[in-house]
C-alpha cells in the first residue's frame, strides 16, 4: 500500500463560547516542511504539535493551521478605566467637546485598553488535541485514497513495461542474426581475403559485447521488486524511486547495447512509461 503525499483534513470542536477549526493540507516534497499558524494562546503548544505531526505525516509540505472564533461574549481585553479618565481630564485641558467626542480620543491613547493574557485550559486542550488527531486521521485517510490511485497507475505502466520487455526476449535471437548478417555483409564487401576461422573469432567476440541477457534479467527482477515495494505495508516514495533509478539503468543500457533499430523502439516506449512514473512518483509518501 502506498501513500499520497497530497492530502486534506479539517476538524472542528463547538465549545460553550468558542468555535475551533483545525485545518492540515499537505503537498509533496522531498522532506518535512511543516508550516503552522494559530491563535497566540495556544503558540506555546507548537513544539508538541510539530512532533505530533512529524511523528504522523512524516513527509510532505504540510500547512497546519488552528483558527479561533468567539460564539460568546467572551474577551480578554479590558477598558482601563482609571486611564481613560485621566486622558480625559487633561484633554478638557487642550479642546473643548462633549463626553462622547473626548472618550473616542482618550481610547486611541496608550494603555487605555488592558489585554490580559489568558493561560490554557487544559481540559479544553486535552480535547483540541483530540480533535488534531481526528484531523491527522482525515488527511491519512485521504493520502491513502489518492495513494489507491497512483497505485493503479503504477501497475499498469509496470505492466505495460513487462510486455515491452516479452517482445525484447522475443526479438533477441533476430537481431543477434541481423547483427552477425551485417557485419558478415560489410566484410565481404572489402573484397578482401580473411581468415574465416578469425573473423569467426571475432565476430562472436564482438557479438558478445552486445549480449543483453543479463540486462533482461536485471529489468524483470526490478519491475518485480517494484510491484512488491507497492504491495508492501509501508509506503516508501524513496525507496520506488531507487527501484525505478535501477528499471532506468537496465532500460538505458538494452538500448545502447541493442544496435537493432526495432528493439530500440521497443526501448523509447519503455522509457515513455518509466518516465511517466517518475513523474507520480513524486507524489508517493
Amino acid at each position: 500500500m502506498i501513500y499520497s503525499m497530497t492530502g486534506y483534513g479539517k476538524s472542528i470542536l463547538q465549545l460553550p463560547t468558542k468555535k475551533i477549526s483545525i485545518e492540515l493540507k499537505s503537498l509533496n516534497s522531498k522532506s518535512l516542511d511543516l508550516n503552522t499558524r494559530m491563535p497566540s494562546i495556544y503558540r506555546e503548544k507548537e513544539l508538541e504539535i510539530r512532533k505530533l505531526l512529524a511523528d504522523k505525516l512524516e513527509r510532505g509540505k504540510i500547512d497546519f493551521s488552528i483558527f479561533l472564533e468567539m460564539t460568546a461574549e467572551d474577551t480578554s481585553t479590558q477598558i482601563n478605566a482609571p486611564v481613560v479618565k485621566q486622558y480625559i481630564n487633561q484633554l478638557r485641558k487642550v479642546v473643548d467637546g462633549d463626553e462622547m467626542e473626548l472618550l473616542k480620543m482618550a481610547v486611541r491613547f496608550p494603555d487605555a485598553l488592558n489585554t490580559v493574557r489568558e493561560e490554557i485550559d487544559e481540559t479544553e486542550w486535552k480535547a483540541i488535541e483530540n480533535e488534531i488527531n481526528i484531523a491527522i486521521e482525515s488527511i491519512n485517510n485521504y493520502r491513502l485514497d489518492e495513494g489507491k490511485v497512483l497505485e493503479i497507475e503504477f501497475l499498469k505502466r509496470i505492466s505495460i513495461i513487462e510486455e515491452l520487455l516479452t517482445k525484447v526476449i522475443a526479438m533477441d535471437p533476430d537481431r543477434i542474426l541481423a547483427v552477425r548478417e551485417r557485419l558478415t555483409k560489410g566484410v565481404e564487401e572489402l573484397k578482401e581475403k580473411y581468415d574465416e576461422n578469425r573473423f569467426e573469432q571475432e565476430l562472436v567476440y564482438y557479438i558478445e559485447k552486445f549480449d543483453i541477457t543479463e540486462e533482461k534479467v536485471r529489468l524483470k527482477n526490478h519491475l518485480e521488486y517494484f510491484t512488491e515495494s507497492i504491495n508492501s505495508a509501508d509506503s516508501n516514495g524513496k525507496k520506488l524511486g531507487f527501484i525505478s533509478q535501477e528499471i532506468g539503468r537496465e532500460i538505458n543500457t538494452i538500448g545502447s547495447k541493442s544496435n537493432f533499430a526495432p528493439m530500440q523502439q521497443l526501448v523509447v516506449q519503455m522509457k515513455d512509461e518509466l518516465e511517466k512514473i517518475k513523474e507520480q512518483l513524486l507524489n508517493v509518501l
